[in-house]
Parts: structure tokens; C-alpha cells; sequence
């Protein structure tokens, strides 16, 4: 038997493209059919009066929780399948009492308030269709369809507009939560609930079932006119980016609307900064991302060569640009799903859906895959730049690499599970430090050569000098650090006063558990690591 799942696991890896084009695809957009059939079947059925209906029976099944006897009471969680989250963790939801969380509409846009109101499994595909032609869009919108706006924020997210928005959290003005009381609240940042407000982002449904948000909203253009500008040698690059994103000098000098990097080598990288544009006749226009176009990093590497040019991109397909691809993630799937033949007779197959990825997913193929692959955003000041790609390079060997620049708020202390940035990266004259992510996505160079390869060390070296740095990892991706490392890089300390305070001690996760990974790390990692 043992003997015989090694065959199965070598056939998978040697054919892997194979199984990917004849298999996933096809499943996958079925799935995502049925997925939208789904959810235009539940709008057909909608009634004015859902959401409180709804809420209400939320609030009704959490104080049935507890009227329990104490020994029957396990911790609560939502009934959502976690093979729809984007997070790579599995979070063992079978040993928690479930609460259906039915809630998927866009309940109100307030235009003179600058706002728009959603129940938390609202998309950002469905927010990117309803705000847009009403010519509107979120401060801050991530690349990838499927996130939901409530997992955003109670997780994170950023974008390239965040080195002057913030990060995802900084764009809420309000939280609506159902406690483990089953109390209803509203958390804003100068009500009488403002410490729930500066503890819910980063908790990760610790802290009770999110019902609603308020979400900024910006006025927006037909098309970013982006400037793409190829840069050689590493020092020259991340200079370009520290200086267009506002590092030394504060505002109100001009800087772009978004602003990225894709960084192909060490030496090599393209800087991508845009604004916010009517149709200019000067420049082409290029639907990025339809079904049919080179993928959106490959177009991008295609100036190393053709040198600096300006395009305009209609802002949907701004916005989505990396969907097709997930980044370059799909490259290590399919090889040639950016060829153009198989673009244009198959590339509307893409990508393959992340929840069916998930669905698909067994404990054995969990193990295994965590071993093959590297998926992560952290966060780190931007002034080591130079730092984080040579330590990048050494522990991963993966390229390209992602930037996007980032304010990070000094709120004060005791201010959210956010540590404070350190004053030396403080922006003169603001309350803010320049912060970027880091996106290190796909399978490692050493993987691919077949090299001796250990996800744990390289992971638990990257996260120490995460620390050191006074950086932190996105928790939607799988974790090395115990919980005494974990509480060194983030500031629980508002966190756990505000659990005893709302009542999420003893009925909901703690946010290291609900984040950690289900499998063991260290012993996976260990015996399966490429020899």
C-alpha cells in the first residue's frame, strides 16, 4: 500500500500538467459555474428584509450556544467550507461548533458619506462590478476575485494604491459583530466599542462573527495610464521605489496613484506607476486581462527588453490583472498557459479556481504539496528592500518577486495586534513608515533542481528576520514560529484585554490557533523535505 501511494505521488508530480489541463480546468470552471449559478439563485430568492432576518438568527444561534452545559460548549467558528477561504491553512472546523454565516449582499452606497456597506461574503469580483460602473472603487482592492471582503477584514490585504491608502483595515470605518453573548455591536473608531474597532483586523474570527462592514470608496477614472520602467541593478530599483512612494518626504508632493515592482533577478526588476486617466489618445489601451492576452507579469518582463513605454489599461482589467495567472503561481502548474495557442483556445479556462484547489485537496496531498511550494506575503520596511531580496534569494531562490509599497499607521500604543513602527522608518513630518510587501509565490529554485530544500528552515529564517526588522507575515499562509515568537512580532496586548472584555475567552479560537497550521510543520517539513 505504502508502496503504491509513492507510485501515485511520483505519476502526480511527473504528470502534473497533464493532470492540471485534463482534469482541473474542466472541474474547476464547472465548479465556478455552479458557484455563480448559486449565488444567482440566492439573489432571485432575496427579500428586503434578509439581513436582519438573517442576523438575527446568527444572534438566536449563538445564545442557543450558550444555554449548553459548559462540558458540550465547543469553541465557535463559522460553517463556512474552509476549501473556500484563500488561506492555505485547513482550520480543523469539525472540532468547533458551527454557525452558518449566510450572508453575501452589497446593502448600501452612501455617496455623499464616501462609503459602501456589504455583508462580509461579498467578493471583491462582486464589488468590483457594482462600484465600477457607477464609477467608484475600494481605496484599497486586492487582485484576486474570489477574497470576501470580511475575510479581508478580519484579515488583511493591500494593494498598489496602498502607499497612500494604507493597508486594507485603514479603509473601514465600521464593524457590525455578533459576540459570544450573541449581542449585537457596532465598532467604530470613536464610539463606545473603539477598542473591539482597533482589535478586529488581524483577528481572524477570534473575536466574534462579523455581520457587516462600512468600507471606504474612492472616485475613479475609465483607465490607469501606467508608466512601466525597467531598472538595473538592485540598489537603483528599490531607490526608484522608496522615492515614488513617498519614503523621505511627505505629502503633498505628487506621487502616483498606484505604484509596484516585479523583480525578475537580483539586477533586474520593472517599476510600474500609474494614475488615474481619461482616454488619452496618445497612449494604446490594452485589456490586460482578457482571456486571450499574455499574462499579466510576462507583458511586464516584455519591457526588459522593449525599454521604458506608457499604456492605458481599462481599470476593471487594472485591477484584476494578476487573476489569469494568480501572480505566476499557474506558471508551476502549466508551463505553457501563457503559449498563445493555448491562450486563445483555452485561456478562458483560467485560473484554476482556488476553492476547488482547496476542495480537492486530501491530508496526504496537504503534506505533501506544503513541502513542494512557497506561498507568501510579508511585510517589512521598505528601507531593507535591499535586505529582503537577498534574503529572499538565499532561502527560496524564487523569481519574480513582488513589491507593493505600504503606509504603515503608527496608531499608538496598545493600538491592534500591528506593533507600532519603529521611529527610525518613520516618514519626517508624519505618523506614518513606508512599509512593502514581499510576494514570494511558487515552487522554490531547489525544488526544481532536486536540491536538498527545507521549507521549516528557510521559512523560520525568513520569519526571524521578519522580527528583527520589526515586519510581520500575512497570517493567511501557513506559519513557523511558536506562540512565544508569534507574540514577539505581533502586539496581542489590546487583543487579549479585548477578548476577556467581549467575551471571546472561552468561545471563540485564540487567534494563534485559529492561524497556525493543522498539519505539524516541523515533522512534515522534516521528512518530506526534498533530499
Amino acid at each position: 500500500m505504502v508502496h503504491l501511494k509513492a507510485r501515485l505521488i511520483s505519476w502526480l508530480e511527473n504528470n502534473r500538467e497533464l493532470v492540471v489541463a485534463l482534469f482541473c480546468l474542466p472541474a474547476s470552471f464547472l465548479f465556478t459555474v455552479a458557484l455563480q449559478l448559486r449565488a444567482h439563485l440566492r439573489r432571485l430568492v432575496a427579500r428586503a428584509d434578509q439581513h436582519e432576518r438573517a442576523v438575527k438568527e446568527i444572534q438566536a444561534r449563538v445564545q442557543e450556544w450558550n444555554k449548553l452545559p459548559s462540558r458540550d460548549r465547543r469553541l465557535l467558528c463559522t460553517s463556512r467550507p474552509n476549501w473556500l477561504s484563500l488561506s492555505t491553512t485547513f482550520f480543523e472546523k469539525h472540532l468547533h461548533h458551527r454557525v452558518p454565516i449566510p450572508l453575501y449582499d452589497i446593502l448600501e452606497l452612501d455617496e455623499q458619506a464616501m462609503t459602501v456597506r456589504v455583508e462580509p461574503m461579498v467578493t471583491i469580483g462582486d464589488i468590483t462590478e457594482y462600484l465600477i460602473p457607477k464609477g467608484y472603487s475600494l481605496a484599497v482592492t486586492i487582485e484576486l476575485v474570489d477574497a470576501t471582503l470580511g475575510g479581508l477584514a478580519f484579515g488583511t490585504g493591500m494593494s498598489t494604491h496602498s502607499h497612500k491608502a494604507g493597508l486594507y483595515h485603514e479603509t473601514i470605518t465600521a464593524y457590525e459583530v455578533v459576540l459570544g453573548d450573541g449581542s449585537l455591536v457596532t465598532a467604530t473608531a470613536d464610539n463606545e466599542h473603539s477598542d473591539l474597532f482597533k482589535a478586529l483586523p488581524w483577528s481572524h474570527g477570534s473575536l466574534g462573527f462579523l455581520v457587516a462592514l462600512t468600507l471606504k470608496i474612492v472616485k475613479v477614472k475609465p483607465f490607469i495610464k501606467i508608466k512601466y520602467t525597467p531598472v538595473e541593478g538592485q540598489k537603483e530599483y528599490c531607490n526608484m521605489l522608496r522615492e515614488l512612494s513617498g519614503t523621505y518626504e511627505r505629502e503633498p508632493k505628487e506621487f502616483p496613484d498606484f505604484l509596484e515592482a516585479t523583480i525578475f533577478s537580483e539586477n533586474e526588476a520593472v517599476v510600474m506607476s500609474g494614475d488615474y486617466c481619461d482616454r488619452d489618445p496618445t497612449a494604446p489601451v490594452n485589456h490586460c486581462s482578457r482571456w486571450y492576452k499574455p499574462w499579466f507579469y510576462k507583458h511586464v518582463q516584455s519591457f526588459l527588453k522593449k525599454g521604458e513605454s506608457v499604456e492605458l489599461i481599462p481599470l476593471k482589467d487594472y485591477l484584476l490583472r494578476h487573476n489569469r495567472a494568480i501572480f505566476w503561481v499557474v506558471e508551476d502548474m502549466l508551463s505553457f498557459g501563457n503559449d498563445a495557442l493555448f491562450r486563445y483556445l483555452f485561456g478562458w479556462l483560467l485560473p484554476p479556481k482556488p476553492a476547488f484547489l482547496k476542495f480537492t485537496t486530501t491530508p496526504g496531498v496537504r503534506a505533501y504539496t506544503f513541502t513542494k511550494q512557497v506561498f507568501q506575503d510579508i511585510v517589512l520596511p521598505i528601507s531593507e528592500l535591499e535586505r529582503q531580496i537577498e534574503m529572499a534569494t538565499q532561502l527560496f531562490d524564487k523569481f519574480p518577486l513582488l513589491v507593493y509599497p505600504c503606509k504603515v499607521i503608527d496608531r499608538g500604543p496598545s493600538s491592534g495586534q500591528l506593533k507600532r513602527p519603529h521611529s527610525k522608518y518613520l516618514v519626517p513630518g508624519t505618523n506614518y513608515a513606508m512599509y512593502n510587501d514581499l510576494g514570494v509565490y511558487g515552487v522554490p529554485g531547489k525544488v526544481k533542481e532536486k536540491k536538498p530544500y527545507s521549507p521549516v528552515t528557510a521559512m523560520r529564517k525568513m520569519e526571524e528576520f521578519t522580527r528583527e526588522v520589526g515586519g510581520f507575515s500575512f497570517l493567511y499562509a501557513d506559519i513557523f514560529m511558536t506562540r512565544e515568537e508569534f507574540e514577539a512580532m505581533f502586539d496581542l496586548s489590546l487583543y487579549e484585554r479585548v477578548r476577556r472584555k467581549y467575551g471571546a475567552e472561552g468561545a471563540f479560537p485564540h487567534l494563534y490557533v485559529k492561524v497556525k497550521p493543522e498539519i505539524d510543520v516541523f515533522a512534515i517539513g522534516e521528512e518530506n523535505a526534498v533530499q
